[in-house]
């Protein structure tokens, strides 16, 4: 058996920013993530006080506009509540998941057509202002539609088994001698 040899090339560091620099990027993307997630804390509790005022209003006055407010402040507080899962999920992975993001896009698709059918019903009969609101709405619904076929599709790709795991894409065959038969291993 041959001693190997020692290789000059493999002591030499990859090109890069090298283990301290990848170190240090990471730090410092754990930082942003984390001051990230604050704010999204700090916003979510801000709504929820401001839900809890709109619905202190309710009972003095039980319009449909108090209701429809805190109705758009409690959807802002889901579209929050994903986008700090979304964060979570980023730095627990180490790699950026699309579900968070589509789902936040259903719930604020859903948002603006609740806020935009109560303003249609406010202009029905006023023609063009009316039917923009309309063809919003309609819009909105196919955006809906389509982020939860987006959603389905990848929750669909997730759960089949990775292409190269645990299959041999080449079969092995037995070594065979120059006729073609098989050699006993």
């Amino acid at each position: 058996m041959a001693q190997r040899r020692h290789d000059p090339e493999r002591d030499v560091p990859p090109p890069g920013f090298g283990r301290a620099g990848t170190r240090a990027l990471e730090f410092a993307e754990n930082v942003v993530y984390g001051g990230i997630a604050l704010l999204l804390v700090v916003g979510a509790l801000a709504l929820l006080v401001l839900a809890g005022r709109t619905a202190w209003t309710l009972t003095s006055d039980l319009s449909e506009q108090p209701m429809l407010d805190l109705l758009d402040v409690l959807l802002l507080v889901f579209i929050v509540v994903e986008l700090l899962f979304a964060v979570r999920t980023t730095v627990e992975k180490r790699e950026l998941v699309a579900e968070p993001f589509l789902i936040i896009g259903v719930i604020a698709s859903i948002k603006e057509i609740v806020v935009l059918s109560v303003e249609a019903a406010g202009v029905v009969g006023e023609g063009a202002v009316f039917s923009d609101r309309i063809t919003e709405i309609g819009v909105l619904g196919v955006l809906v539609l389509l982020l939860g076929a987006t959603s389905w599709l990848l929750r669909r790709k997730e759960r089949e088994p990775d292409e190269g795991e645990g299959s041999d894409p080449v079969p092995s065959r037995a070594p065979s001698a120059p006729g073609g038969t098989p050699v006993p291993s």
